[in-house]
């Protein structure tokens, strides 16, 4: 079986406005529309803060719906109005297309976060903000296991319409893979209605999985779970950390490795932090399974002598805790990203040698590289068609195109998710035409234009 790569890189890093919306405007016009819950107030960077603060959104006004139905009334008063809008759950997308302005206005989801099992738990509907933590904890107390990303702290369903990378993606497929096997989807649309989308609406369902903030706002999602008993919600899972000469062998014992359904590695470049910010190389495994099975499987790496193994067995619950130590937002990030095929060692011999050199420029400490290498055959069961600043980004740009010289493959491409300043045919690939025209028959006048716009 071959592995498919995902490659990110993160590096730690006022305009005049000729007219703004203003509190007050909004408050007469939109106010007897939500529901009572619903809540109209101004932009705050704090309250209202993102991941990345680089072209993070200034919108003049912000609406937090306490509905689905509540979303549907915004819609429909900013496309009657001509107001950009932008939806926000957990405010970790880091698109450069972002473009929400004074004269904008940004619908919080917040209140959108319920994780709702069915009798029998073998579906879940998630709500348009519940974040990763929200539903693995839900899923846990319903002894179920949902497909969700690896990161606690962002949206579940904001990641999940990009691909939905995580845990279980060898056994069960992509997130956007549980929804195809789905059930139905709650749509807000350029219309400004609330639509329910299941898989009979072929070209839009299929445009939702993988290009979905180009159609509207997914106020919930109704996704398969899958019920286990006590003893299958727990995985073998830690951190192995090598010395810089094992680097090379480290990447060959990866590229060769065949991932089972259970397993998942990813790979990263990073400092032990302040004060020193010393690089180390730092390998996550993932084992669904008992500890036994686990080191057996990734016994190649222990053959190469790490040099500290924090691998145990770990909860359901607690299998993304180590995401959270990257969960705090605000910070001036640039991240560049790369889809990878094949791994060639001296490529990234000589991408360890460029990274040490920029961390211990100062101020650079927190950058990392990261690789995630998942096991695809679940994947390629719904086929690839089923679903759609400065000198340190000088560095980034030049990192990304290093890796992409030995990618392995015909053109580039990137995971949705971790896309930043890329075509749109490098993110959507031989899809784009497609989309294009759904595009047109769906949002003709383009209203849902903030990320990656077709």
């Amino acid at each position: 079986m071959r592995v498919q790569f995902t490659l990110a890189l993160l590096l730690s890093v006022v305009a005049y406005q000729p007219w703004a919306l203003y509190l007050a405007e909004v408050c007469e016009q939109l106010g007897p529309q939500p529901s009572k819950l619903a809540v109209i107030s101004s932009w705050d960077a704090t309250d209202h803060e993102r991941w990345i603060k680089s072209n993070a959104p200034t919108p003049g006004v912000v609406v937090t719906p306490a509905t689905e139905q509540d979303v549907a009334a915004i819609v429909s008063y900013c496309t009657s109005n001509n107001i950009s809008f932008l939806a926000q759950s957990g405010g970790h997308g880091w698109s450069q297309t972002l473009h929400l302005d004074e004269d904008g206005l940004l619908i919080y989801l917040k209140q959108l976060d319920e994780v709702t099992f069915s009798k029998n738990r073998r579906d879940v509907v998630v709500g348009g903000d519940a974040s990763v933590a929200q539903v693995i904890e839900a899923s846990s107390k319903n002894n179920a296991l949902v497909q969700t990303n690896k990161c606690n702290c962002i949206g579940a369903l904001g990641a999940l319409l990009g691909g939905g990378y995580g845990s279980l993606m060898g056994m069960v497929g992509l997130g956007i893979d549980n929804v195809l096997s789905l059930l139905s989807l709650n749509l807000v649309m350029a219309d400004g209605c609330l639509h329910t989308i299941t898989p009979k609406d072929i070209d839009l369902f299929w445009a939702l999985l993988g290009a979905g903030p180009n159609f509207g706002i997914a106020t919930s999602a109704k996704m398969k779970s899958y019920l286990v008993l006590a003893s299958g919600k727990a995985a073998w899972t830690g951190q192995l950390v090598f010395s810089a000469d094992k680097l090379e062998a480290l990447v060959e014992t990866i590229d060769r490795i065949t991932l089972e359904p259970e397993m998942s590695v990813i790979l990263y470049f990073m400092t032990s932090g302040e004060p020193d910010n010393t690089p180390m190389v730092s390998l996550m495994l993932y084992y669904y399974g008992t500890e036994d099975k686990g080191r057996a499987a990734f016994s190649c790496f222990f053959d190469l002598g790490p040099t500290n193994d924090t691998t145990m067995a770990t909860e359901y619950a607690h299998w993304t805790d180590a995401s959270s130590i990257a969960c705090s937002k605000s910070g001036f990030r640039i991240p560049y990203s790369a889809g990878l095929s094949r791994m060639v060692s001296s490529t990234w011999k000589e991408a360890w040698e460029e990274y040490v050199s920029f961390v211990s420029l100062g101020a650079t400490g927190q950058s990392l590289v990261l690789l995630e290498a998942f096991p695809l055959e679940k994947t390629r069961f719904f086929g690839q068609d089923s679903s759609a600043y400065a000198w340190r980004n000088k560095w980034a740009s030049k990192m990304r195109d290093l890796w992409r010289s030995t990618d392995g493959l015909d053109s580039p491409a990137v995971y949705i998710n971790f896309a930043f300043d890329e075509e749109l045919s490098v993110i959507y690939g031989d899809n784009v035409d497609r989309l294009k025209a759904i595009k047109a028959k769906y949002d003709p006048d383009n209203v849902f234009n903030q990320w990656f716009s077709l």
